[in-house]
């Protein structure tokens, strides 16, 4: 199941899916631009520092990229911009992973230092935590679209239940014969 064409959108989650596209977008964009502004060499590893960071032309061209990807979701908004916080936050957690064993290493082409390491976990952390914000836990509630999906059931029994008529409703039925 496409959860993305087949659920409808929950607009209180939405306003959290794309406030954490954006925040996380916009930050890339701007360390890319620096990267950009200084002229860096694609492959220099020598070591400058944007920031904080350290980077080089081909960490700057990926920032940029992946800052417009998620500025393009937070635009969109809805599931999609949760499925992409999802999708960038686990990559920048395994680019994390790795690039903690290529620190030093000649092969350490995005000239990633231990702050840059330490960046992508906080920045795949706070990405994760705002995709999977209102879909992912034991706690949702039974009106949450992600709970229905999961439990097709009781979802389907609980929407079979009749509700209980608000006092002084009428329905076509208790209307009088004319």
């Amino acid at each position: 199941m496409d959860l993305r064409n087949e659920l409808p959108v929950d607009y209180r989650l939405n306003t959290v899916y794309r406030i954490g596209a954006a925040l996380c977008g916009v930050i890339l964009l701007v360390f890319g631009s620096l990267g950009f502004a200084d002229q860096l060499s694609f492959f220099s590893t020598e070591g400058t520092r944007i920031a904080g960071l350290s980077t080089n032309g081909l960490l700057s061209h990926t920032s940029v990229v992946v800052g417009m990807l998620l500025t393009g979701a937070a635009i969109k908004g809805g599931n999609t911009a949760s499925t992409v916080n999802m999708s960038v936050g686990a990559v920048f957690l395994a680019s994390g992973f790795v690039h903690l064993f290529l620190v030093g290493k000649d092969v350490n082409l995005l000239d990633f230092s231990m702050s840059n390491v330490i960046f992508s976990f906080v920045v795949g952390l706070l990405l994760l935590t705002f995709g999977m914000y209102g879909r992912v836990t034991g706690g949702l509630p039974h009106d949450n679209l992600y709970w229905q999906q999961r439990h097709p059931e009781q979802a389907a029994r609980k929407a079979a239940t009749p509700r209980r008529r608000e006092v002084g409703a009428l329905t076509s039925r208790d209307a009088a014969p004319r």
